[in-house]
């Protein structure tokens, strides 16, 4: 997938992955209960600070803090943009 944005210094640009629909267990989980989802899928990423290169490449499958990030609208679609140091690891 491409997008036509280009994220500054450490930031990446993230696709959330969707709220899950049903439990273990199978049972259907309401939109109201649904909680944000703490993985994505890295879409772009910038050229990292000075001294700090980037770690992180465009494909890398991740996990964040539950408040990381700014969602943002690209192409009408819904990303988060975080800092490197936002991601706790990788998949």
């Amino acid at each position: 997938m491409s997008v036509k944005f280009k994220p500054l210094a450490d930031r990446v640009l993230v696709e959330p992955a969707p709220a899950e629909q049903k439990t273990a267990s199978g049972i259907i989980i309401p939109d109201t209960a649904k909680e944000k989802p703490l993985r994505g899928k890295i879409i772009a990423v910038g050229k990292g600070k000075k001294d700090e290169p980037m770690t992180l490449k465009v494909g890398d499958e991740i996990l964040y803090g539950q408040y990381a990030g700014t969602e943002i609208k690209v192409d009408g679609n819904s990303y988060l943009i975080m800092r490197e140091s936002d991601i706790y690891g990788v998949f």
